[in-house]
């Protein structure tokens, strides 16, 4: 049910333009200190997980591991994705609430 939530969030944050989605897009959300909060994909690459950890922790954001990227693509409508920045302060923090059972960083 949970999950379920938090694709739905993930949906209504990408139709009002609140995410940043793919590697070069949330590595540039990152850079410019729009992203809130960092969701990777448990199957993301090593490298991906590894670049983007670093990178939020640099820049202070949370990130969380969640879902697959097959199902974070589907949530907002785009191919898979292994790693997405969500930008809307009000989305982070619904979106925070709803993963904080002990994963988020």
């Amino acid at each position: 049910m949970r999950d379920d939530k938090v694709y739905t969030m993930l949906g209504l944050a990408q139709r009002a333009g609140g995410v940043a989605s793919g590697e070069a897009a949330v590595a540039a959300s990152l850079g410019r200190g729009k992203a809130r909060l960092v969701i990777l994909a448990h199957d993301a690459s090593e490298n991906t997980v590894r670049r983007f950890r670093s990178l939020a922790q640099q820049q202070n954001v949370p990130y969380v591991f969640f879902g697959t990227k097959e199902s974070l693509g589907h949530a907002i409508g785009k191919a898979p994705r292994a790693a997405l920045a969500v930008e809307d302060r009000r989305f982070a923090q619904t979106l925070r609430g709803l993963l904080t059972e002990g994963k988020l960083r």
